[in-house]
């Protein structure tokens, strides 16, 4: 009983002329977004109502109650969907009070309380929907601090809130439901997911497989390899581990099984991979976004300041993959299709990523940058019979774009319902006081305590939500710590990815674990192994910002030539049977050459690489160290 009041709710399946309606009015939703964002640009506050309005009308029809809700929409679900209407229209209605209110400066007229208290009550129902007690019950807490929180004693007391201020704040100001995470989820995010949507259904997913089994599949490992790349290039796009997986490990999953790897194993490397998808430009999903707009830091430095930590993260993954193949002797796949193959019916995917980056490059707002590369998709699928978007896939295509935003704007009101909460209580800074004094004068510290929030704040819940909770409770005590905006921020991004794949919820895992017919802990506890670079990356990038593309040319290049050999000593140390004083080693060698000074870090990358030349050559460390280490042929690399 009580699992199906607090649990998410059941996403229904149409078929014949319901489902058409569905994706029918989806899609004219996802032009009127498009509209509002390239040609009317209104106010952020009305253009936020409205698409939140929007969503949730279509969110109550499309996702039952519970679990076992039945297939079609019951009485409960039309009048939450009709009452998600009325509040659009009342919103439209009082646009030109709304442009001229000041918050807290008169009180709330009767209707603008009741419709405030409707759409709030609204967004904690399409929340539990759509996320389920995770974030729901969060945000309950938050809420009834927000009331109550004047009755405790301080320093976690605050001034007493009437419920009119606390309506007001939450519903009629860009501080609360309509802030930032839902103005960038109704502009940037939803063009990019409309992009991806588009591509998926023009063929650009069997593409990006056809295209990495080519370049990997053969090689030893295959066709785990296969999973790290095409779920890096599909994660990029899709920004959710739990649709990644659900998309290309459907397919990759049952070929490494059948191959011979365990399912904990398969299971795994997806999962892993999937998640690093959210960190790799030059997309990232959608908490990137959010961090841009968040931060005021441009989106073209963000995927500048990630390329160097995303691929070393895809790095580590790969030859992971690679040594453990090598050291069981796993075989590559049997395939003859190459990568000109691959490039001669499906060259038309390309086009649409090199606009995105020439986009970028020249300064162009995300919102055009996913208009360029959408309209240059559209455009070149017409050069292809097979990739062409004839009028049934664009109609696909856009309702699937609406279908995809329900969880996201869900999660993205909820966090807005939070951060407005923190603003009015300024319980964020208490909370970051609080940090601080654990911490006390110790950086790696609060660091840790840092990590360690990031990813409790972030199990169960959307990475968009995971980050900017993160970035509001921990931000203020890295800021006084002395860490840049950049890289305290892009460390809490990286550990709100990294939740969706961490125990105890791990909600990437449980995609995985019914494909791979495995227990989904067990699968997270090998991706987390997987992972482990990953989770080690931003405490250096924090130390040494030339990981960030921050710095002279001479820094970024040591500090990425460095992270590609350091990371490969990592993978060894994870996957060889070389002995503890030799992983010794191999760890303090691979700190050296992360290190912000040159003076270390040269020296040091030089004798690592001459190793490697000499081991690649003679099959064996200089001067017999390592001997333990041989079984992994370390030379074999070749993809």
């Amino acid at each position: 009983m009580i699992g199906n009041i607090l649990g998410t709710g059941r996403r229904r399946s149409f078929d014949g002329r319901p489902r058409l309606t569905l994706y029918a009015l989806s899609a004219i939703f996802a032009l009127g977004v498009v509209y509002a964002n390239i040609f009317a640009l209104p106010d952020a506050l009305l253009i936020g109502i409205l698409f939140i309005c929007g969503i949730y009308t279509l969110l109550f029809l499309t996702v039952g109650a519970t679990m076992t809700s039945p297939d079609k929409p019951t009485i409960f679900d039309i009048v939450l969907s009709v009452s998600s209407i009325a509040c659009g229209v009342f919103f439209y209605s009082i646009r030109g009070d709304l442009a001229n209110h000041i918050t807290l400066l008169y009180q709330l007229s009767a209707d603008k309380l009741i419709f405030g208290s409707i759409l709030l009550l609204l967004t904690i129902e399409a929340t539990r929907r759509t996320t389920g007690p995770g974030l729901t019950v969060v945000v309950l807490i938050f809420l009834a601090y927000n009331l109550f929180g004047h009755h405790l004693p301080p320093p976690l007391g605050h001034g007493y809130i009437d419920f009119g201020s606390f309506i007001d704040t939450l519903m009629y100001t860009t501080d609360g439901v309509f802030g930032v995470p839902v103005q960038v989820a109704g502009s940037y995010v939803f063009l990019f997911v409309m992009f991806g949507c588009l591509l998926t259904h023009a063929g650009g997913a069997e593409f990006m497989f056809k295209l990495s089994a080519a370049l990997t599949g053969r090689s030893p490992g295959g066709p785990a390899k296969i999973a790290v790349v095409s779920s890096g290039m599909y994660g990029t796009i899709s920004g959710s581990p739990t649709s990644d997986v659900a998309t290309t490990g459907s397919v990759t999953i049952p070929i490494m099984k059948r191959l011979g790897y365990p399912p904990r194993f398969a299971g795994a490397v997806e999962i892993a991979a999937s998640t690093g998808g959210s960190a790799l430009p030059p997309v990232m999903g959608s908490a990137a976004f959010i961090l841009a707009e968040y931060t005021g830091i441009s989106y073209r430095n963000v995927i500048l300041a990630a390329l160097i930590p995303a691929v070393l993260f895809y790095l580590s993954i790969f030859l992971q993959v690679h040594f453990r193949a090598v050291r069981l002797g796993m075989a590559g796949m049997d395939t003859e299709d190459s990568a000109l193959d691959a490039l001669r019916t499906g060259w038309v995917f390309v086009v649409p990523v090199i606009i995105i980056i020439v986009a970028l490059l020249a300064g162009y707002t995300p919102t055009y940058v996913a208009m360029f590369a959408t309209l240059s998709l559209v455009g070149a699928s017409y050069l292809t019979r097979a990739t062409r978007m004839t009028p049934r896939r664009m109609l696909e295509g856009l309702g699937e774009t609406t279908l995809r935003m329900l969880p996201v704007a869900g999660a993205c009101a909820a966090a807005g319902l939070v951060i407005g909460g923190l603003t009015m209580t300024g319980l964020a800074l208490k909370a970051s006081s609080i940090v601080l004094l654990f911490a006390g004068s110790s950086e790696f510290l609060l660091l840790v305590l840092g990590a360690i929030i990031a990813i409790i704040v972030g199990l169960g819940m959307p990475t968009p939500a995971a980050y900017i909770l993160s970035a509001v409770l921990i931000g203020p005590a890295f800021a006084a710590a002395g860490f840049s905006l950049l890289s305290s921020n892009m460390f809490l991004l990286f550990y709100a990815i990294l939740s969706a794949l961490t125990p105890p919820v791990a909600v990437a895992a449980f995609a995985a674990a019914a494909i791979a017919e495995e227990d989904a802990m067990k699968i997270a506890v090998t991706a987390v192994k997987l992972a482990a670079v990953g989770f080690i990356l931003p405490f250096f990038f924090v130390w040494n910002e030339a990981l960030l593309a921050n710095g002279t040319w001479l820094e970024v290049g040591v500090a990425a030539i460095g992270g590609l050999a350091a990371v490969t000593l990592l993978a060894l140390v994870i996957e060889s049977d070389m002995s503890w004083p030799m992983r010794a080693v191999c760890l303090a060698a691979a700190t050296a050459m992360l290190s912000p000074y040159l003076a270390v870090a040269i020296p040091m990358l030089m004798i690592v690489l001459a190793i490697g030349i000499w081991w690649k050559r003679t099959g064996g460390l200089p001067f017999g160290i390592g001997r333990s280490a041989r079984r992994l042929d370390v030379g074999n690399t070749s993809s």
